[in-house]
């Protein structure tokens, strides 16, 4: 709660517009609840108006300052359907098309937040990865100067000995499942500069692998250590202060007596904050079981790399996930156009 209590202090000051596509999800009317009480901004739920009703009586929730949009009867339908024909008419989409998936409402919630009448988005609690992230790669466009979307889960862990004060930025645990060795140094900059935007620390990135420098040989360990050299070759170019070591093992990364036997020279090793996995495999393993076996609050998956501000939930997140996540995309929000400034319109294929 530390974590989360720091992000929601910053939110507060600056309130912002997110949008729920799962509207009539119990989980999801709980946390816009608090997200409304916690003066955070304004939640938009997605869905049949009636359905929501009866759910948040049910649960006796309060719609009081939630604004409830149902897709197929909003006043946006057309301009939407309008919108996404356009950029969808080389795909080969049919209006009608456009219109039935505009309906949809993570394709509608893209296009809010696209259009900018959300600030940014949450969704996934009761859709697969697939359903939450192909409206908004297929709508909002990467950001200016970024080469792929990945995602972060964040971590806050007990033991505050691990990462910085107990939380823990580990990626890519949620989209991309074999990256290039450009696409790992991306994910470990674009994972980096979430670190430091909302912890205001000095990132320190270990780029993970069952190895620890030459320990092992295998081609696998080759393209950790170098999209370790590109990431740092990245960050210089950039002028971006951050540590990056790599290859290491996981042990070596957070632990200060191994990493003094296996390499003592690091200035990541033993204290990494930064958790950058070889393959969406190790990603998604690791971050559940930290979850489930360690007990930690998580948060994500944050979006990185797309030009507004998204994150795709566990279905196995509770409310209080939901509100953290929630208050990250808002906090991102804040400054987003300064992070990623913007290279023409939010539109992809514009």
């Amino acid at each position: 709660m530390r974590f989360i209590g720091n992000v929601i202090e910053k939110l507060q000051r600056h309130p912002k517009r997110i949008v729920f596509p799962e509207g009539a999800e119990p989980r999801v009317l709980q946390a816009a609840r608090q997200f409304h009480a916690l003066r955070l901004g304004a939640p938009i739920l997605l869905g049949d108006r009636t359905q929501v009703k009866q759910t948040a009586a049910d649960l006796n929730i309060s719609l009081e300052g939630i604004r409830v949009i149902n897709p197929n009867e909003s006043e946006e339908l057309e301009n939407f359907t309008r919108r996404f024909h356009s950029l969808r008419r080389e795909k080969g989409i049919k209006e009608a098309e456009a219109r039935d998936a505009v309906r949809q409402p993570n394709y509608f919630g893209a296009m809010m937040v696209a259009m900018h009448q959300a600030d940014g988005l949450v969704s996934g609690v009761s859709h697969i990865t697939g359903s939450v992230l192909r409206p908004l790669f297929q709508i909002i466009k990467l950001a200016a100067k970024a080469n792929v979307a990945s995602s972060c889960m964040v971590m806050e862990v007990e033991d505050t000995r691990f990462g910085e004060n107990g939380v823990l930025f580990m990626a890519d645990c949620g989209v991309v499942p074999d990256p290039t060795v450009e696409q790992l140094s991306e994910i470990a900059l674009s994972t980096a500069q979430l670190a430091r935007h909302l912890l205001n620390i000095r990132p320190r990135v270990g780029l993970l692998s069952f190895s620890t420098k030459g320990s092992a040989t295998h081609p696998s360990i080759g393209k950790v250590q170098a999209a370790t050299a590109l990431a740092r070759q990245k960050a210089e170019k950039i002028r971006f202060d951050c540590d990056f070591d790599g290859e290491l093992q996981v042990d070596a990364a957070l632990v200060p007596d191994i990493a003094e036997r296996k390499c003592a020279d690091s200035k990541v090793a033993g204290k990494a904050n930064v958790l950058i996995f070889p393959d969406l495999n190790s990603g998604n393993i690791a971050s559940k079981l930290v979850r489930l076996v360690g007990h930690a609050n998580a948060y994500g998956n944050i979006l990185l790399g797309l030009d507004r501000p998204a994150a795709d939930v566990s279905r196995g997140s509770n409310a209080h996930d939901i509100l953290g996540v929630a208050a990250i995309v808002g906090v991102q929000a804040i400054s987003y156009p300064e992070l990623h400034p913007p290279a023409g319109g939010a539109l992809a294929g514009e």
